[in-house]
């Protein structure tokens, strides 16, 4: 996966070290046991994984994020008081790489309890071309023949709803283990997510069933694993990386799956530009839309949470793929 890099400066490093010492938060934090007025202090990496940290932890725990709202998560840099707060946690959530600056990070904090979401499911290899070929919404656990599970493999799995939803049970076990006072309301309210989302699950799989065309073309190849769950194909402008620049082979290579599959609609997102996409559409005289991996909520964002704009991802879909 050729995610952009981030540098963590050594300078940056050793300070985030003498910090710990000093950094506090206003209130009442004990940094021994990761609480602050009796709440579980929970660290998320970015918006996945603070979605899963507040439904599961509920009233139970403070989440933060070290990703702003409107920020693109790949991007991110880590300042010397963030790895501070990863130093006192109570709990830290995150996913293994696709933030390099998180991974570096946590390795440098050492947190006591650490749930990596990479580590509660399967990731597979999604290039810039998709095979979605193939139905694998009736298999549980989402395995598939291409790909093996390593670091570089695509990180984008909360946009499966039943790859999220193992997510969810192992973020629900690791508060469990940091927080055992109240691992039976945090055993409940997994439980309830779980649920939820076998819901969304099944939303898509009857609001897609009935379409015309199994062929998307997105920005970048963020939708690898929503395309192999509901036997759709991900053509993507870009890679996994949304930084990464199309070839001209590659944008030739568009116009004539557009053409072949009579792709009525180029989506675009909300936190990368969409000159690219715009660009191929207005060459093809395609509609454009949003169609969003969800990796932040903001004001541009069609939904205040995951679930609301999972439901207009699958709106943008049945319209884009002919669905009714």
């Amino acid at each position: 996966m050729n995610i952009r890099r981030s540098i963590f400066p050594a300078a940056v490093a050793g300070a985030a070290v003498l910090g710990l010492a000093t950094t506090l938060t206003a209130c009442s934090a004990d940094a021994t046991d990761g609480r602050t007025d009796g709440k579980l202090d929970v660290v998320a990496s970015f918006y996945p994984m603070q979605f899963l940290a507040e439904r599961i932890g509920g009233g139970h725990v403070h989440v933060s994020s070290l990703t702003k709202p409107g920020t693109e998560p790949h991007d991110l840099d880590i300042s010397a008081r963030q790895t501070a707060d990863l130093s006192k946690a109570g709990l830290v959530v995150y996913l293994k790489g696709l933030q390099p600056a998180v991974d570096a990070a946590i390795g440098q904090a050492e947190p006591k309890h650490v749930a990596d979401a990479a580590s509660f499911t399967t990731l597979e290899d999604h290039g810039t071309e998709v095979d979605g070929g193939h139905e694998h919404g009736d298999d549980e656990h989402g395995h598939d023949e291409h790909g093996d599970e390593d670091a570089g493999s695509d990180p984008h799995i909360w946009l499966d709803p039943v790859r999220y939803a193992q997510v969810a049970e192992g973020v629900g076990k690791a508060l469990q283990k940091a927080d055992p006072d109240n691992a039976a309301d945090y055993k409940k309210n997994t439980a309830a997510l779980v649920k939820q989302l076998g819901t969304l699950n099944d939303d898509f799989k009857t609001g897609l069933k009935s379409r015309t065309s199994n062929t998307f073309i997105t920005t970048h190849a963020a939708f690898g694993y929503l395309a192999e769950r509901y036997g759709l194909r991900q053509e993507a402008i870009s890679g996994v990386d949304p930084e990464s620049e199309p070839s001209p082979a590659r944008m030739k290579a568009l116009h004539s799956v557009a053409e072949k599959e009579k792709v009525g609609t180029v989506f675009f997102e909300t936190l990368v530009s969409d000159k690219t996409a715009k660009t191929l559409a207005g060459d093809l005289h395609l509609r454009t839309d949003v169609l969003d991996p969800i990796e932040g909520i903001s004001d541009q964002s069609k939904g205040d949470d995951y679930f609301e704009v999972m439901h207009a991802n699958l709106k943008a879909l049945q319209t884009a793929l002919g669905a009714k």
